[in-house]
């Protein structure tokens, strides 16, 4: 059984946030375009899974559940203003608030699952 560990959970959403990174340091991204508006759906996703890394994080501190709620969203949502003003700075990308919009409603959804789970 493998234990459940504050260490771990952190470094788990420290490697999301690297890689959320990195990806957003690229001049382009080999993603095909089937539909308009895809890519509000690859921020919700990516960012759903970082909401339930925030989450699994921050549960550490033994916060009230709602609380841990407010903090996982809160550092999603900051996260993703951060990420679409380091893309202002790449070459071929741009920030855009609609990306951010989409990046803290993916975590609000996570987390609100997680929520009405834990109920």
């Amino acid at each position: 059984m493998m234990t459940v560990t504050p260490v771990r959970d952190a470094s788990l959403l420290f490697g999301y946030c690297c890689l959320i990174f990195f990806m957003s340091h690229q001049s382009t991204l080999p993603v095909a375009m089937m539909f308009p508006h895809q890519d509000k759906l690859i921020h919700a996703s990516a960012y759903a899974l970082m909401g339930g890394l925030a989450w699994l994080s921050f549960r550490h501190l033994n916060f009230p559940v709602i609380i841990t709620a407010l903090v996982a969203l809160l550092f999603a949502s900051v996260y993703g203003v951060t990420d679409e003003y380091h893309q202002s700075f790449i070459a071929g990308r741009d920030a855009d608030v609609w990306d951010w919009v989409a990046d803290t409603t993916g975590a609000l959804l996570m987390i609100a699952i997680i929520v009405w789970r834990k109920r």
